[in-house]
């Protein structure tokens, strides 16, 4: 989806303040996400709108014909703004939110209907997805993330933490007695990864050093909910995100193997959106209420 608007603004903090660096802060981003979007800007104008050297910017002819409109475009979008946010702090509006398939599947649908009728002038679009979306670019209000985080452009707030854990139904362990150690592996039938062959070999920490034993097995699949499903039927031991098998341990569906020898620790989960000055009423409200749901985080065994 293609922000106008915020190129625009960018553009003209840019010019304004001489600079990119100096026009970050007031937009609430990095020097890098504000040359991102001037620089995205002059590719879909097809010119150049600034001549930029080490020490100093200068407009082009084009920039200055450019400024000269965008200038006063950006003056009438930040007083209507304005006027909006004084009217009413009521979250309202369309938000967008994008997940890992499990996190959506497991954690945040069976919660999602309870934020929706606490606040009923919101529209909520959950993206799905175990890919890395690019928020400014998609238009995403709020990402919930897996894993060590790279882009320091945005706002995090940690949920909690996850973790892979080895698994099995009781009538898979009632016909093949439960591994002891994960050399026993060998003589078990795992449910493994079509796709990603690093997914199928299980690090553990064994006599205090750390190895990797390749599983296999009849089946293969290609994402982790189908491996689930597989397991509870009883076809096999599967290696899953915590997140993902907490409430089928709870139940006592799935038996956690092998934790004495677990080697990988855990990973971090957070709430991410860009950094603005105004944060929306609408992500406000969201982050406040997975950080009420998930606190203590449910997939905690």
């Amino acid at each position: 989806m293609i922000d106008h608007a915020s190129e625009m603004a960018a553009f003209v903090r840019v010019v304004d303040s001489n600079g990119f660096s100096a026009a970050a802060p007031a937009l609430g981003l990095s020097p890098s996400a504000v040359s991102k979007l001037v620089t995205r800007l002059e590719t879909r104008l097809g010119v150049r709108l600034l001549q930029r050297t080490t020490r100093a910017l200068h407009l082009t002819e084009e920039g200055e014909a450019f400024y000269a409109t965008a200038r006063r475009l950006v003056g009438e979008i930040e007083a209507l703004e304005a006027q909006i946010s004084q009217r009413s702090d009521t979250p309202y509006g369309l938000l967008r939110v994008t997940t890992s398939l499990a996190f959506s599947t497991h954690q945040l649908a069976p919660v999602i209907g309870e934020f929706l009728q606490r606040y009923q002038q919101i529209q909520l679009e959950l993206l799905p997805t175990d890919r890395v979306v690019d928020m400014i670019e998609e238009g995403v209000d709020v990402a919930v993330r897996i894993g060590r985080l790279s882009d320091t452009s945005f706002i995090a707030r940690k949920i909690g933490e996850d973790v892979r854990l080895v698994c099995a139904s009781p009538s898979y362990l009632a016909r093949r007695r439960a591994p002891e150690r994960p050399e026993d592996l060998a003589r078990h039938t795992c449910i493994v990864s079509r796709d990603l062959p690093y997914l199928n070999r299980w690090s553990f920490r064994i006599d205090g050093q750390i190895r990797e034993i390749e599983v296999g097995g009849r089946i293969a699949v290609t994402e982790g909910e189908a491996q689930m499903r597989l397991a509870l039927q009883g076809l096999g031991i599967v290696r899953l995100t915590r997140l993902t098998v907490a409430d089928a341990i709870k139940k006592g569906e799935l038996v956690p193997l092998l934790d004495a020898f677990r080697a990988e620790g855990p990973v971090p989960i957070h709430a991410v959106y860009p950094h603005r000055r105004h944060l929306a009423p609408k992500v406000t409200a969201f982050i406040d209420f997975i950080l009420e749901k998930f606190s203590p985080p449910p997939w905690e065994i």
